[in-house]
């Protein structure tokens, strides 16, 4: 017999992971030459916390797929801890699909993929 202790644990786990697969579909769906930040897909998903949508990304097993550097904070300042070559390769990125930065930081009044 299962413990309801084990059992919350392991339905924990199954919400997490729908919920990562939320967020990696929110951000499939941002176009090149667009960014969205983490803030929207989390509003875009439905969960309250912005970080977990960075988490997601940091873990994100498929950056090929599922592009990652497209994401942004809300001042439009790429990701410090960016994982797949760090803030070097984010911004390189994001250049070569033709997204112009000021100041470090992405226009979002210019690159703001919507949602809706």
């Amino acid at each position: 017999m299962i413990r309801s202790t084990t059992l919350r644990i392991i339905v924990s786990i199954i919400e997490s992971m729908n919920t990562f697969e939320k967020i990696y579909k929110a951000v499939s769906k941002i176009p090149r030459g667009k960014v969205s930040t983490y803030g929207a897909i989390a509003k875009y998903v439905g969960i309250t916390n912005p970080r977990v949508v960075g988490y997601a990304l940091h873990v994100n097993k498929d950056p090929d797929n599922i592009p990652c550097h497209r994401v942004v904070n809300k001042q439009g300042e790429l990701a410090k801890g960016y994982a797949f070559g760090g803030l070097g390769i984010q911004e390189q990125l994001l250049r070569q699909e033709g997204i112009k930065l000021e100041n470090d930081k992405v226009m979002l009044n210019k690159y703001l993929f919507n949602f809706t």
